[in-house]
């Protein structure tokens, strides 16, 4: 029995899915609130703006309930990208600035650091200190001691290579002791691994839907903590971040201290509703759950594919787990490896030297089994 009913994922008819780590096959329940808020616009028109904001709002509430912060903290956004850009650019910079970020990181969680360097700011490294990726609080805290203070840490919770998942409330502190914010990349966790961003003193999350969310491509949450938002230049002011929306020279931002003043235009209502429709699902199954058994799913390959020869890349340290699991295998390069497994109905990915493997709520042990016995006969 699987926390995920695999009857919401056509796709589990025809792969063993493992690669949410890449891009999620989207459950059949999102399909059909994205289907039917499109048929309602095509018969009623601007009729239906009201209904679908709604929808918009109680979206808001079900990411915020899933990141474990006020829903008032929650803006939608394109892309996790997008709400890269939106720190990056709506902080005010000073030449000398420094901003600390772990080495291999994924591109866009690092290019919009670089691309300040025109404003003077300093982007510093964290290296890896031990195999299988691994990023301690005390790598962090080192980096950040060798120089001045910085004004921000940035990570992702979950690298995207390798798995290594980073202790964010531990970060946090270290953040606070050298007066520094904290902006995480949450795009390979937010949906398979419990969290607690406001708990843990992040000031800055965000993510896409379309991995471990299960929500359609182009459509993510931004968070902002209260205090922090005021730190922010809106960087898309238009109608719908303003207060009194008919006064055409109003200023003044959405009341409240709430990030919806960040959403300037007209919102993604498709990709939104369909994105709070697979957050609902992912909370009645519970997430306490959904970790369970893609933890669980995790050991079994690294357990199956070391059997056969493997050698498992990814530091399974408890407490940094996550639900990406990485192995290099003897053979064919792994690009050519994963599009063998392709080939036979299996998706995973090349990433960082190894087969990246990357199971969901819906995934059972007979697709772990399944990617073995292909692995055992390819390799």
């Amino acid at each position: 029995m699987t926390p995920l009913s695999r009857d919401q994922f056509p796709a589990a008819k025809r792969w063993a899915y493992l690669n949410h780590a890449g891009i999620c096959p989207l459950p059949a329940v999102s399909v059909e609130a994205m289907h039917r808020q499109a048929v309602e616009v095509s018969l009623d028109g601007e009729f239906t703006y009201a209904a679908h904001s709604a929808a918009i709002e109680q979206a808001r509430a079900s990411a915020a309930t899933l990141m474990g912060v006020p829903a008032r903290d929650v803006a939608f956004v394109k892309n996790t990208t997008t709400g890269l850009g939106f720190v990056a650019n709506g902080l005010d910079w000073s030449p000398g600035d420094r901003v600390v970020i772990p080495d291999f990181e994924f591109p866009s969680t690092l290019y919009p650091w670089l691309a300040l360097a025109d404003r003077g700011v300093v982007v510093d490294r964290v290296r890896p200190d031990g195999p299988g990726g691994r990023l301690t609080t005390e790598a962090f805290a080192e980096t950040i001691a060798a120089g001045p203070p910085p004004k921000l840490v940035v990570t992702s919770w979950v690298q995207f290579g390798r798995g290594w998942r980073v202790d964010l409330a531990a970060l946090s502190r270290v953040c606070r002791d050298a007066g520094a914010l904290f902006c995480v990349d949450v795009i390979q966790g937010l949906g398979a691994i419990p969290a607690r961003l406001e708990e843990w003193g992040v000031d800055f999350a965000m993510a896409d839907g379309h991995k471990w969310l299960l929500g359609p491509q182009g459509c993510g949450v931004l968070y902002v903590r209260e205090s922090r938002l005021d730190l922010l230049r809106p960087l898309e002011p238009g109608w719908n971040s303003v207060a009194h929306r008919e006064e055409w020279d109003n200023t003044d931002y959405v009341p409240d201290g709430t990030a919806r003043r960040l959403e300037g235009g007209m919102p993604n209502i498709a990709g939104i509703v369909a994105l709070g429709t697979s957050i609902d699902l992912l909370l009645a199954a519970g997430v306490d759950e959904i970790w369970s058994h893609v933890d669980g799913l995790c050991d079994l390959a690294c357990d199956g594919l070391a059997g056969i020869g493997a050698t498992v890349l990814t530091d399974r340290e408890a407490g940094h787990r996550s639900g990406i699991v990485s192995v290099h295998v003897d053979g064919p390069p792994i690009p050519l490896l994963a599009e063998r497994l392709k080939a036979r109905g299996i998706a995973c990915s090349a990433r960082s030297g190894g087969l990246r493997i990357s199971p969901h709520g819906y995934s059972t042990e007979a697709d772990i089994e399944r990617l073995v016995g292909a692995v055992k006969k390819l390799a």
